[in-house]
């Protein structure tokens, strides 16, 4: 259990950092872009942890049509981690933020 909270706390730790950099780069307040990355972060890590998705429909496609041997498709299915946890609840965090910045609760200057 603890090697699970180190991993959950080391994505977000990464995840705030690489959001943090973008907002500098982009020269925008850091939770003005939280919500952003927490969607383009949940999208990733949603799409490498899972299997039978429209990447692997893809492939074996490209295969069959290679080969002419048609294979079982492959049904979607999501394997949460914690890697899933930790992003999905960045982008919660994100979504509070951004809701506060839009009803002027948090100052947009």
């Amino acid at each position: 259990m603890k090697k699970n909270m180190l991993k959950f706390a080391l994505i977000l730790i990464i995840e705030i950092g690489l959001t943090m950099l973008l907002a500098r780069w982009f020269s925008v307040r850091f939770i003005e872009l939280m919500f952003f990355t927490g969607i383009a972060f949940s999208a990733i890590t949603i799409s490498f942890s899972s299997s039978g998705g429209a990447m692997t429909r893809h492939i074996d496609s490209q295969t069959s049509a290679m080969t002419g041997i048609i294979s079982k498709r492959e049904e979607f299915t999501l394997r949460l981690n914690y890697v899933i946890f930790a992003s999905i609840t960045f982008l919660f965090i994100g979504l509070i933020f951004f809701v506060l910045l839009i009803t002027n609760v948090i100052s947009p200057a």
